[in-house]
């Protein structure tokens, strides 16, 4: 999809093609065996209860053996308050994600309404920590997202779920890029969301990066020690220190990235007095993550970004991803600067922000993203 990188996770909304097929016999295998569910053992899934005001935590124990579309179809009809029965069905853009789930459409046919499901064997955490972190987005209300509605687990296939509004997807049109920009600022200027007042850099979960686990907890209170452990210190870590850096270069680099993520610092890369605001962030900004919907009351066209990796961070983390792989152009970032400017030194920082994607890459692909990484070592380095 991009010149720069064969990405091989189109996550949560991909194309239609085969993979509705096999999502389509996969349900059937479901509906046919689902039901088999040892003795006195009810199958138990968690959702979330979906107002205009609130999502409460809902628990649903079903009364008798159920299949996994009438699992989450229960969820479902408890989340929005009404009964609804699930059927598979297709145009949802079937795809297996980086994470090693499947995501599909079905279709409450007594209301013609579709939703997207995305469903994973053993992939309960996984997919509950993409529920949250697309209802975190959801609650700044300042950027389309796909409203989650449920998540749980069919108990005796141990096939858990996350279900969420369908978005009928479009062409962006001559605005739809600057829009974007806009609506991401908007976004990451919603402060106050973090609920950790004392240490707000973090999330409630961890959580996932394409199939790599990506650490949020513990929460921390100052930004460079956040990603310091959890970010770059984690990838140091799975690459075995970038493929073999010196000791003495992982310390140095380490030092270097503290100075650079620091708003005290004193360095030319300083962030010009602008304090680093925990904002909720994407988390995998890259261009198969964002898109444009009709909104169904209005028609307007209106940006959308789906499938994050979110946390409460440094919105430059965001805006430095849209530069890697390409889908952003020139008015997406005067879209994003005319509603909240970007720091003194962003620049720099973007890189130290990639690095961690990049590695992440070697983590997921290997080849010579290994080799990429160094080279930006080397610049980081040379700041």
């Amino acid at each position: 999809m991009f010149s720069s990188i064969n990405r091989s996770s189109s996550r949560l909304f991909g194309i239609v093609g085969i993979v509705t097929i096999y999502f389509a016999l996969a349900s059937l295998l479901l509906l046919s065996f689902g039901g088999f569910v040892r003795p006195f053992q009810q199958p138990f899934v968690t959702t979330r209860t979906t107002t205009k005001e609130m999502m409460a935590t809902t628990a649903v124990r079903m009364n008798s053996a159920t299949t996994f579309l009438d699992t989450v179809s229960n969820a479902a009809s408890e989340a929005l308050g009404k009964e609804i029965q699930l059927t598979p069905t297709t145009g949802g853009g079937y795809a297996t994600g980086g994470g090693g789930a499947t995501t599909g459409a079905v279709l409450d046919p007594k209301t013609d309404t579709k939703y997207f499901i995305k469903s994973a064997r053993n992939g309960y955490d996984m997919l509950r920590a993409e529920y949250e972190g697309v209802k975190a987005m959801a609650d700044t209300h300042t950027i389309r997202v796909p409203t989650p509605i449920a998540f749980g687990t069919h108990e005796s296939t141990s096939q858990s779920f996350a279900l969420f509004e369908y978005l009928e997807f479009c062409n962006g049109g001559s605005k739809g890029q600057y829009d974007l920009g806009v609506a991401l600022a908007k976004m990451h200027r919603t402060t106050g969301r973090s609920p950790n007042e004392e240490k707000p850099f973090g999330f409630h979960v961890d959580n996932t990066i394409g199939a790599t686990f990506q650490p949020n907890l513990p929460w921390h209170k100052d930004w460079a020690d956040f990603w310091d452990e959890h970010r770059l210190g984690h990838m140091l870590r799975l690459t075995n220190n970038a493929g073999g850096c010196s000791n003495e270069q992982i310390a140095a680099l380490r030092q270097k990235t503290r100075e650079l993520l620091s708003s005290s610092s004193s360095s030319s890369s300083s962030r010009g007095g602008d304090p680093i605001v925990a904002s909720i962030v994407h988390g995998d900004l890259w261009g198969g993550n964002k898109g444009f919907c009709k909104d169904p009351a209005t028609g307007e066209v209106l940006p959308t970004i789906f499938d994050p990796a979110a946390y409460y961070g440094d919105r430059e983390v965001d805006v430095a991803m849209t530069y890697l792989f390409g889908g952003f152009n020139g008015d997406f970032y005067d879209g994003y600067n005319s509603e909240w400017p970007l720091s003194k030194g962003h620049e720099q920082r973007r890189t130290v922000y990639n690095l961690y994607h990049i590695l992440n890459h070697d983590v997921l692909f290997g080849g010579g993203y290994i080799r990429q990484a160094r080279g930006m070592i080397e610049q980081i380095l040379s700041y």
